[in-house]
């Protein structure tokens, strides 16, 4: 039976640290010794700074200056830097390299007391949506270990997903955090664009990376959103759901998607009405050409930062991530432009979307977690790339720079979770977490632990 604290939240594993119930050093034990009985199945650590994480925690025990991350453990995926860790990108393009500095949302962490227990596993260079690495291995789902945990952001849902620390921090490009998160039953939030900093995070796409955060709870969310926000505002009132109106968009996020995630979204929807909020249908943008846009823009993005490495260290690449950099090499400077423009427009045309509604509401992924080694998904006869499956429903707001949410709504009757999807305005993180808050507490929509000892 797994250890009840493992799977417990920030706010529960705050309040005993606080109350002295269990110390910090205990606290990283318990994690520690989880990690190394669970790592080789989860596959969600690349490092582990355990020694240090020990040390820190002491050093907590001792201080009476708390805050609600005080003593609490938590990961990030390797993209960040951590002073005298190396950066690897999950390849082994970058295996020496040290980082010099905290990267900022690692410094912030830091600062308010967590405690840093390692680098998590990612799909290399978060070029993927499928969270598979060649090098580190891919990390299973928690509730089926045959099926993907997703990516790219692979590492970091599976060390929480696995109760190996409560939360932990990753990049969202095209959905990288919060589509796994939903394939995992977890709390995957990517907030305004810039709202968290990218500073001291391997670029992939400047245009597209968000930083963003997986949890087991909204509370959770919350609580690292205040230490890493960059622009902290106003939070407005939420009172009830009776406020609300909310858009649901007439087109392209409601196809081609299975029918039991369909039905829970739809179970959502009527909770929602009975409850007093107003649900009306919305015109999106065209998505037409969404994919193409995003990676018009990622490729030669991309480039521009591994080209410094390709001619001295180009045979580490994997071979995906070499086709990927070899399409960037091929656009036309025009052509980038032009997708720019595209992505310039899809954000001024959400923004008129949101003056009729408060928030959107779409199903997270169109599918469950697909089996590991799957290259196509065929979803009620519509096949696609796993990939593109995975962040169907989730990168168009990378584009628009919109926060955005998933939480879990219910379960497949193949065990797996289904998760929805709420979009906010710009700069209303606070109202977005506190809409996602209420849903959770009226709705009750948590999904059982996995059985993973």
């Amino acid at each position: 039976m797994s250890h009840p604290l493992a799977f417990s939240t920030i706010e529960n594993l705050s309040k005993l640290l606080i109350n002295k119930e269990i110390s910090a050093v205990e606290l990283v034990s318990l994690f520690a010794e989880r990690i190394d009985r669970l790592n080789d199945l989860s596959k969600a650590f690349i490092s582990l700074d355990i020694e240090a994480a020990l040390e820190r925690a002491a050093s907590i025990d001792l201080s009476d200056d708390k805050s609600k991350l005080s003593g609490i453990p938590y990961s990030c995926k390797d993209l960040f830097d951590v002073k005298g860790l190396p950066t690897t990108g999950g390849s082994r393009v970058l295996q020496d390299n040290i980082a010099e500095a905290d990267a900022l949302s690692v410094s912030r962490m830091n600062a308010v007391g967590a405690i840093f227990l390692g680098k998590n596993n990612l799909h290399e260079f978060a070029y993927g949506a499928t969270g598979e690495n060649i090098l580190y291995g891919t990390a299973p789902n928690p509730y089926d270990h045959s099926r993907l945990a997703g990516g790219s952001s692979s590492g970091s849902v599976a060390a929480v997903g696995f109760g190996l620390c409560p939360a932990a921090l990753g990049t969202d490009t095209g959905g990288s955090v919060r589509a796994p998160a939903a394939l995992c039953g977890l709390i995957g939030f990517k907030p305004t664009y810039g709202r968290i900093s990218t500073e001291g995070v391997l670029p992939y796409s400047w245009t597209l990376d968000h930083v963003g955060t997986i949890t087991r709870c909204i509370a959770d969310t919350k609580i690292l959103f205040d230490t890493l926000d960059n622009s902290p505002r106003p939070v407005p009132d939420i009172v009830d759901l009776k406020n609300l109106t909310i858009g649901i968009p007439e087109t392209f996020f409601f196809e081609n998607a299975d029918h039991e995630i369909l039905s829970s979204i739809d179970q959502l929807i009527t909770l929602l009405t009975r409850s007093g909020a107003k649900v009306q249908k919305v015109p999106m943008p065209s998505m037409e050409y969404t994919r193409t846009v995003s990676l018009t823009v990622q490729m030669p993005e991309a480039l521009s930062y591994h080209n410094r490495y390709l001619e001295s260290r180009g045979e580490l690449y994997s071979q995906d991530f070499r086709a990927g950099l070899a399409l960037g090499q091929c656009l036309l400077a025009e052509q980038y432009v032009r997708a720019k423009r595209f992505i310039e427009t899809y954000r001024r045309d959400t923004d008129k979307v949101f003056a009729d509604v408060d928030i959107l509401l779409t199903p997270a992924t169109p599918a469950i977690a697909p089996k590991i080694g799957a290259t196509e998904v065929i979803t009620n006869g519509y096949s696609e790339p796993a990939g593109n499956t995975i962040t169907r429903y989730t990168s168009f707001f990378n584009m628009t720079g919109h926060p955005a949410i998933t939480l879990p709504c219910g379960m497949h009757s193949e065990g797996l979770p289904i998760a929805a999807q709420l979009i906010g305005r710009h700069y209303e993180d606070e109202f977005l977490l506190g809409v996602a808050e209420l849903v959770e507490r009226e709705f009750g929509l948590g999904v059982p632990l996995p059985d993973v000892g």
